[in-house]
């Protein structure tokens, strides 16, 4: 559940990485042509119909259920890697809620500072007026949040990393296992057939 939750935000995130690399990932300024292309395709994801969010918000909860399924009467290994992998998890919800929703409304508002200073989730300096320059304006904004779909994805990513550890290690810990049972099966077999044989010599 934690891994197919987790590999279906981080495709989310690879189909908008054509969108993100322009204005992250080259040596060349950004061109008006890159950002508003960005700007069509985060209005068009904000103005998805309900479903699509509500599909969204059920991966999520799907992925949290998977944590608290595999850390209910937890191993010492659940503790670790399954307790890391959920505050990565935290930390990449924390990066949705606070940068990527906000930043998908200040898009579709298309009121940047405005919406930065003023609104709920207002990351300008208070008393700031709109067009001052403290707030972030268009393309700065755009920026944030293609840097907020990149540290959302290395997140995710150590999501899976801590997964594939957690479970290289239970495979080492069951191979080890099965390598000491047969050893003490040899050494059992071993013991046996010496007494066997110390037996036969007595009664001769």
């Amino acid at each position: 559940m934690v891994e197919t939750a987790t590999s279906f935000f981080l495709g989310i995130l690879f189909s908008l990485f054509p969108y993100d690399y322009p204005l992250l990932w080259t040596a060349s300024t950004p061109t008006e042509a890159n950002f508003q292309s960005v700007e069509n395709h985060l209005r068009f994801l904000h103005a998805s119909p309900p479903i699509i969010a509500r599909i969204l918000h059920i991966v999520i909860a799907v992925g949290l259920l998977g944590f608290f399924i595999k850390l209910y009467r937890p191993s010492e290994s659940n503790m670790l890697f399954d307790g890391a992998s959920l505050v990565l998890y935290m930390c990449g919800f924390v990066v949705y809620m606070a940068n990527i929703v906000k930043g998908l409304r200040v898009v579709s508002s298309g009121k940047y500072d405005v919406e930065l200073v003023e609104s709920e989730f207002a990351v300008g300096h208070r008393g700031t007026n709109p067009g001052d320059g403290n707030p972030l304006g268009r393309n700065d904004s755009l920026k944030v949040l293609s840097a907020s779909n990149t540290i959302l994805a290395l997140v995710l990513v150590g999501v899976l990393v801590l997964q594939a550890g957690q479970w290289y290690a239970e495979r080492k810990q069951i191979q080890e296992t099965e390598q000491m049972e047969r050893e003490n099966v040899i050494a059992g077999k071993g013991s046996a057939a010496t007494q066997r044989t110390g037996g036969g010599k007595k009664k001769l």
